[in-house]
């Protein structure tokens, strides 16, 4: 639609802007054709105080002026602009935006070093050439000094994982809150700084990057912070994190929940082997050493939540589970990404994985993590490859045969029911008769051998006829309803440990 201004501008006025912008489209500089027409609308929304002289006007072509909607121009243009960085990938930081805007000329520069000195209650930081002065406080729980400062981004980073450290950047950016926040902090006042540390003479920025994401877009160069210097980064973190997860109005998505506590675990698990406290290391040794170092920080729950992690984190690795790659940074199954670590946490990881810690000595015959990662990975392979998941495309209408059948498969309630009788024919196959064995499912050496027979119950399950049903089938309504309703119309439909172990249904 075309937007009315609050007067009509003249024909003369619009060759005065043709001539300053070109046949331009303001929303993203491409050139109108001449057989097509210019429309013009505000850059700045009239109902935000812009106004209606030629200044605030520029050409649009037909079609950016339809789709932008009723968003303002300059923001449909950021929007289309933040849309553009977006499509590198999913596990996108403020460190991707920095250097997006570098590759494309916005900004000069970012996380350039800087030099600190301590003088009595003040800190001298100097950066770009120029020497400024800032107040020391004291932190009265931990001892650690911070500072106020408002700094260009020419010094400002994310801080993210970086040369084998695991960093305290705790989210990736949200498209949708970038923008909102962008269009929020056009016209409002920011409330809190963004956070930092000093490292290795760097600002390193691990909360608020959001904030700072959304003013790079309102073309700001220097931002507000908070800056701690010489914290202890693994209390920091795990300070964080346990803020972030429990108190922050924007909660974390589960993936990065996994990746990031998962990491730091496995980096102090590290620590605690070479420890010489206790005679025997196991993980149950491992969590009390971590409960009883966090000097009541951390509760023993707390801790298994991170061991947890820890074995997603290992499981879910995208270099060598294929069904990985198709899990989606949010809580939400996204286009290209159908599947969520809350989906998987409820389905085949609660029915394979053993999520406690054991007591086995970790440098034993019996400690055999390392073959329940092999054995899972192995099994979420053969389920990609017999269920076909690499031929995903969300973008095909529900009358294609494959996409429809792959959304019936993976629908989050339906891979939570036919998790578990997987989990019975496979305990069946290989006939774990002993409660105990039941409960350690994969936590043992199997042969590559009888792993690959599982193989043919992967395929029993992928093929089910009812999978292929026509189009708004009675499975279709099924699968909207309860656990309760799918668990029994699979068992009345065939679908049992019995058939995927090869009786006809």
């Amino acid at each position: 639609m075309v937007i009315l201004l609050s007067r009509q501008i003249s024909d003369a006025e619009k060759s005065q802007i043709i001539a300053q912008h070109g046949r331009i489209c303001y929303a993203t500089g491409h050139v109108i054709p001449e057989t097509e027409p210019i429309h013009f609308d505000h850059i700045h929304a009239f109902a935000d105080g812009g106004h209606s002289e030629i200044d605030n006007i520029a050409p649009m072509c037909q079609e950016h002026n339809l789709a932008k909607g009723s968003l303002p121009l300059g923001d449909f243009r950021v929007k289309l602009r933040l849309d553009d960085f977006f499509r590198q990938g999913q596990s996108l930081t403020l460190k991707h935006e920095l250097k997006y805007f570098k590759d494309n000329n916005i900004i000069s520069d970012f996380g350039k070093p800087v030099y600190l000195t301590i003088k009595g209650d003040a800190v001298e930081l100097e950066f770009l050439n120029q020497k400024k002065t800032y107040y020391l406080s004291t932190c009265p729980v931990t001892g650690w000094g911070y500072f106020y400062a408002t700094l260009p981004v020419d010094v400002i980073n994310s801080d993210d994982d970086e040369d084998g450290k695991i960093g305290l950047q705790p989210r990736y950016l949200i498209p949708n809150k970038v923008f909102d926040l962008y269009r929020h902090l056009q016209r409002n006042t920011i409330l809190h700084p963004s956070i930092a540390r000093l490292h290795q003479n760097k600002i390193l920025v691990f909360d608020g990057q959001h904030k700072i994401a959304a003013l790079l877009w309102g073309e700001r160069k220097e931002f507000e912070l908070k800056i701690y210097i010489n914290p202890d980064p693994q209390r920091l973190n795990q300070t964080n994190i346990l803020a972030h997860d429990k108190f922050a109005q924007t909660r974390f998505y589960s993936s990065i929940l996994v990746t990031k506590l998962g990491g730091q675990f496995s980096v102090q698990f590290d620590e605690y082997k070479q420890q010489e406290t206790d005679k025997i290391k196991s993980e149950s040794g491992f969590v009390r050493f971590l409960v009883s170092r966090s000097d009541g920080q951390l509760s023993k729950a707390n801790v298994q939540k991170q061991f947890m992690s820890f074995l997603y984190n290992s499981i879910l690795d995208k270099t060598t589970n294929k069904l990985a790659r198709l899990v989606s940074d949010s809580n939400r199954g996204s286009k290209g990404y159908p599947l969520t670590i809350d989906m998987l946490h409820k389905s085949l990881l609660a029915d394979f994985v053993y999520r406690y810690p054991t007591d086995d000595d970790l440098t034993g015959t019996n400690y055999k993590r390392d073959d329940e990662i092999k054995n899972v990975i192995k099994l979420f392979n053969m389920l990609y490859e017999e269920t076909s998941l690499d031929q995903w495309d969300d973008s095909k209408s529900e009358n294609d045969i494959t996409q429809n059948r792959l959304n019936r498969i993976f629908r989050s309630k339906s891979i939570m029911v036919w998790s578990s009788i997987l989990r019975d024919a496979i305990i069946a196959k290989l006939e774990l008769l002993d409660a105990e064995d039941r409960e350690f499912l994969f936590y043992r050496h199997i042969s590559d051998v009888a792993l690959d027979g599982l193989r043919r119950i992967l395929c029993r399950l992928a093929t089910w006829k009812h999978w292929e049903a026509p189009v708004s089938s009675e499975i279709d309504g099924v699968l909207a309803t309860s656990k309760n309703e799918i668990k029994k119309f699979f068992k009345e439909r065939g679908l049992t440990a019995g058939y995927l172990l090869g009786v006809p249904e």
